[in-house]
């Protein structure tokens, strides 16, 4: 079930690419139902808070009318940022599933865990590398266009 969530987040992190965003995707689930999607858009909307995660958990609060997930699952294609492993334990999320390790800025596991810190008051179950390949493949893909974009310009 993990596998099939996680194409979803593929497919958002893909329309993050078609928009020359960093392609990373997420979608919230709610009794094995999909009800939000995100994918970045911080270039487009020149906004800092424009993660995949911020995005969907924010669709989500909308869809559930309250600002507690307790009973969902987040997916999302690249180990979550210290700025929305915040947002995930704020918003009581029971679980979050990650593709791709981040080693740069990962808080799920890769630099620390915020998510699983028994210091806050809650914790969050941690599901790491599903479909970790393809994940990162996207990302790496990305970067590499952009890097000989920007060498064919100079």
């Amino acid at each position: 079930m993990d596998e099939k969530f996680m194409q979803l987040a593929i497919d958002e992190a893909k329309k993050a690419q078609i928009k020359a965003e960093v392609p990373i995707g997420a979608v919230i689930v709610y009794n094995n139902e999909v009800i939000a999607y995100g994918h970045n858009v911080r270039e487009q909307s020149q906004e800092t808070l424009s993660h995949a995660e911020l995005i969907a958990i924010q669709e989500a609060n909308e869809k559930i009318g309250s600002w507690r997930l307790e009973d969902c699952t987040l997916y999302v294609t690249l180990e979550p940022c210290p700025m929305c492993a915040g947002a995930i334990v704020q918003s009581r999320i029971k679980r979050v599933v990650f593709g791709a390790f981040d080693p740069k800025a990962g808080c799920a596991g890769s630099l620390m865990n915020l998510l699983d810190d028994p210091r806050f008051n809650h914790q969050v179950e941690v599901t790491s590398g599903v479909l970790e390949e393809a994940c990162g493949k996207l990302l790496t893909d990305f970067f590499r266009e952009l890097r000989q974009r920007k060498k064919d310009k100079s």
